[in-house]
């Protein structure tokens, strides 16, 4: 197995500050845009991007909710492993609302469907946007492209992005790994 550095810490925290200011140009005060993490991976990049647009930015009302696509996926019955859910935690409306869903790696676009058809369950949103830390832009399934994204990165179906964020793994970088 090998490994190779996309991103240090120094870059992906240009590519945070970058993400939040092309979230600022479009949603200006945030008071009609609503940001959702998708589970488990999503839920870090979510949590610093809001963090940053309400301490560095000064956006005072950020609604940040998180989702669980679990059970949504089209996918989550083949495995012989019990599924482990996560929690879903969207605690305003969603109707109306324009949603920007938060993921860190869009690869096949499985997860982002199984996000469409979960959120439905919240209400009927305005409009819904795709911000992505890595976009494997030559691995998708579906249609599904990122409005927002932090690096492309062109990768063969065995090699594997693996996000480490401060919060859980005590590093922010991205590595490719060659199993």
């Amino acid at each position: 197995m090998s490994q190779k550095v996309l991103l240090n810490a120094k870059e992906v925290n240009i590519i945070l500050h970058r993400l939040a200011c092309q979230l600022i140009e479009n949603h200006n005060d945030f008071s009609n845009t609503v940001l959702i993490g998708i589970q488990p991976r999503g839920k870090f990049l979510a949590n610093r991007l809001a963090a940053m647009l309400r301490e560095d930015y000064k956006i005072k009302d950020v609604k940040l909710g998180h989702l669980d696509i679990t059970f949504f996926r089209d996918d989550f019955r083949r495995s012989d492993k019990p599924l482990e859910a996560n929690t879903t935690e969207i605690n305003f409306l969603v109707e109306n609302k324009n949603i920007v869903f938060i993921d860190d790696v869009l690869f096949t676009g499985r997860s982002i469907r199984a996000a469409l058809t979960a959120i439905q369950s919240f209400g009927r949103p305005n409009e819904i946007e795709l911000l992505t830390l890595i976009d494997r832009r030559f691995s998708r399934h579906l249609p599904i492209q990122p409005n927002y994204r932090g690096r492309q990165v062109d990768a063969i179906m065995d090699e594997r992005v693996q996000v480490n964020w401060n919060e859980n793994s005590g590093e922010d970088s991205v590595y490719l790994i060659n199993n």
